[in-house]
């Protein structure tokens, strides 16, 4: 056993890993290669003199090749064509440096493969023979075809190949009937995502096909009559009039640029003339160009290599969907009765310009002199009204006059994570924690860098697009790094968000559902944090990336021994998708390993990611968030929730399902985003591509307690128990007393960070040393000994 799993198990020298593996695969395609080209009238063990003669050898690796070729066929049949093929992906994995899971399992399914295979095709009818001299299922196919026949017929013997070839076909790949979609998508992704590049071209091909012929008919078009030109340049009226009741920049630019639309229009003057400027002027058409013009047309990205491994194709992502056409009819009618509205309160003023999104419509409202923001963002609920709209929301347009009044759109537009993933922004990011975050309110993809911020804290109540948004970030890690270089610890305690990425190579640990489970988990981080800054103190560098960059030249002198003690070491993101429940139940030991760790855990590339459902300042309390710069919240209940996780109001008014206000780090001006959203489907076909790549490797002591927590642990109930007459933290504790004057277990409990149990224990046991009194109800102990009492004992010991 301990033979097998060194084979199947690569060393952590990669030269001599490369070595063996190359090695591997060179044999394999030998024997390919002498199988290919086999030929009956070469010699061999079972080969006549009289037809071999004594020329040289037909087979393409000469005798030795006709030999082993021979061999091959004669006692596995075409099943022997198995046997280069297991070689050449044994010898991939030792390239790679990867270990083959269930190794047993692996090398029990490649024999019952290598057996049963030439078995059905004895069962076949006809005598089948390779180059019409071996039959094709050689002798061990013959054999066990035979006996098959014998014992169980012909239907039982057929029943019985299938059955073991299915279960070989188990033990030796990752593939199961009930997600043969996902793991057929996963194992041919180079080539679904190859033909959808195809379909992209075609489909460009059509358009620009289509576009130059526009273009070609415009060109032929005869020039318009220089009539209207005339008519339309000394009319300014119309303009002027308009400027004066609210018309928009753009509609000038329309009446300007409109020398060639129906002549009859350009005689009808200023009266009839507002008709055709509602009808061409008021369609926001530069804005829908500008915004569409954001978001470039992406490629789909293929499989790529990154070390060992290959990054999943954007394939496995759903497509996004035709973007809908603006509707500026509709638009033009909101931005007058917007107006309107506001003019029955005494606020006039004119919307300069309409910015359609994909979620929401920004209306930039410009209002006249005198009139305060504040009268702008009271009238909210009286804009619903006119509007019939869910909630809208008013800021001020960065660099701009104007008010932006965001209302929601009739029909929102589906944000797919796809999108984010083949942006050039996500491609050309160098950081390997880029994560998605939709789009703006514009249309514009939007990313962002998790080892900038360095840490993020998101909020919002149930249903509102929270743990969708954290498994969009998660998806963005996956497509973006490698096992090697980000691991995940993920912490559910609902059990029902994240239990999709078990057994994906990038965890760390097994997913944690225990909140008792997560706290040991963070106290192990903060071990964690402070073992790699010795690390690179003792390396004198400043951060992890100049410390993995260290690595990057450094070539192993020697071949055949072996180097574990220092490595590139990866990023780890801690993601909890509940921190309520890990407050509930150790509030302080939890408190204080976030501090900790987002102190200090910027430099050693350990990131954490918290949400929750409360963000009240009992579960975000003043420390944490003071320590976390970045902010994320969707729709929360109350105006005080929003500023309890942004410091302003808003998140009260979002519209759910993804939309957000995000916080950057360093920046005190909230984004309006949306979030993208993610299937299941699409999680576990990602899943799947990494899992055929590699398997989980679990640090299962970062679940642990802590070895100092878990020797408190026992003295606690050993002194609950009272089975324990002395306490190593004794004299701290009569320390304590001494200098503060008092004896009382809250005072030890805050100070040394013990139990109640363990607290009183240690104050009986002053006094039955003569340190402190009695107790006397509700009266505090006596102190016996003066404050220096301790130090005379300390220094007559010496």
């Amino acid at each position: 056993m301990k033979l097998l799993q060194k084979i199947f198990a690569p060393g952590t020298n990669r030269r001599l890993n490369e070595l063996i593996g190359l090695l591997l695969c060179a044999s394999a395609l030998l024997l390919l290669l002498a199988l290919i080209s086999y030929s009956p009238f070469d010699p061999s063990l079972n080969s006549a003199s009289l037809l071999t003669g004594s020329g040289a050898a037909r087979n393409w690796i000469g005798v030795v090749g006709a030999y082993v070729s021979d061999i091959a066929l004669q006692m596995f049949g075409i099943g022997a064509f198995l046997v280069p093929l297991f070689t050449a992906l044994l010898g991939v994995r030792w390239f790679r440096s990867r270990k083959t899971g269930s190794p047993g399992a692996k090398m029990l399914g490649g024999v019952w493969l290598l057996i049963f295979l030439p078995a059905l095709m004895a069962l076949l009818p006809g005598n089948l023979r390779w180059l019409h001299v071996i039959p094709i299922e050689g002798l061990l196919g013959r054999v066990v075809g035979d006996f098959l026949i014998r014992y169980f017929n012909l239907p039982g013997a057929y029943i019985i190949c299938f059955s073991v070839l299915a279960v070989a076909l188990y033990f030796s790949t990752a593939f199961s009937f009930a997600t043969f979609q996902v793991w057929a998508k996963t194992r041919f992704s180079f080539a679904g995502a190859l033909w959808q590049r195809v379909e992209d071209w075609k489909k460009q091909r059509v358009e620009r096909k289509a576009q130059e012929e526009l273009e070609k008919r415009r060109a032929a078009r005869p020039a318009a009559p220089a009539q209207p030109v005339l008519t339309r340049i000394p009319t300014p009226q119309p303009s002027a009039r308009a400027e004066a009741s609210g018309r928009t920049g753009i509609d000038r630019e329309f009446e300007e640029m409109e020398p060639f639309p129906t002549p009859p229009l350009g005689k009808g003057k200023p009266v009839f003339e507002p008709e055709p400027d509602q009808s061409s002027a008021l369609a926001p058409e530069p804005q829908v160009m500008e915004r569409t013009t954001l978001v470039p047309a992406t490629k789909t990205t293929l499989p790529k290599l990154a070390g060992i491994y290959k990054l999943p194709p954007s394939s496995l992502l759903q497509r996004p969907d035709e973007q809908q056409a603006v509707d500026a009819e509709e638009l033009k009618t909101l931005a007058q009765v917007l107006t309107d509205k506001y003019a029955e309160f005494g606020v006039h003023g004119s919307v300069v310009q309409i910015n359609p999104g994909p979620v929401v419509t920004t209306f930039e409202f410009k209002p006249e002199a005198g009139i305060k923001y504040s009268r702008l963002t009271n009238m909210t609920d009286d804009l619903c009204l006119a509007l019939k709209a869910e909630s809208i929301l008013i800021e001020r347009m960065a660099g701009k006059s104007t008010v932006g009044i965001q209302v929601p759109n009739r029909e929102r537009e589906i944000i797919y994570l796809r999108e984010n993933i083949e942006s050039p922004d996500f491609i050309s990011s160098k950081s390997k924690l880029s994560i998605g975050l939709g789009k703006d309110i514009n249309g514009r993809i939007s990313t962002a860098d998790l080892a900038g911020m360095p840490h993020l804290l998101i909020a919002g109540s149930t249903g509102a697009g929270k743990s969708v948004a954290i498994n969009a970030m998660i998806m963005s890690l996956l497509y973006k790094a490698t096992p090697d270089e980000v691991r995940l610890i993920l912490v559910d305690p609902k059990r029902l968000e994240l239990g999709n990425y078990e057994g994906v190579p990038h965890l760390y640990t097994p997913i944690i559902t225990e909140p008792k489970l997560a706290a040991n988990a963070l106290s192990n981080a903060v071990k964690e944090m402070e073992r790699r800054l010795k690390l690179l103190a003792e390396k004198g560098v400043r951060n992890i990336a100049q410390y993995n960059k260290l690595f990057d030249d450094d070539v192993n002198g020697s071949l055949f021994k072996e180097d574990t003690e220092e490595r590139p070491i990866p990023y780890i993101v801690i993601i909890i998708d509940e921190l309520a429940d890990l407050m509930m139940l150790d509030a302080g030991n939890v408190e204080e390993s976030i501090t900790r760790l987002a102190q200090m855990a910027r430099a050693v590339g350990i990131h954490l990611v918290l949400a929750t459902q409360r963000p009240s300042v009992d579960v975000i309390t003043g420390l944490i968030k003071a320590n976390f710069p970045a902010r994320v919240s969707f729709r929360v209940a109350t105006k005080v929730d929003s500023r309890t996780i942004l410091d302003a109001n808003g998140a009260e008014a979002l519209l759910g399902r993804g939309d957000m206000l995000y916080l950057p780090s360093g920046s005190a001006r909230v984004h309006r985003l949306h979030a993208p959203f993610v299937t299941e489907k699409e999680i576990a076909g990602v899943v799947e591509f990494w899992r055929s790549q590699a398997t989980a490797q679990y640090e299962d002591k970062f679940l642990q307690a802590p070895k100092e927590e878990r020797e408190n642990a026992e003295l606690e109930e050993l002194a609950e128990s009272g089975d324990v007459e002395g306490d190593p933290l004794f004299e701290d504790a009569v320390r304590l007393v001494l200098e503060f004057g008092k004896a009382s277990t809250s005072l030890l409990q805050r100070r040394l960070r013990i139990g109640y149990g363990r607290a009183a224990h240690l104050i009986d046991l002053m006094e039955h040393d003569g340190i402190v009194g009695a107790a006397d109800g509700p009266k505090p102990r006596e102190i016996l000994k003066r404050p220096d009492w301790l130090t005379e004992i300390e220094e007559s010991a010496r």
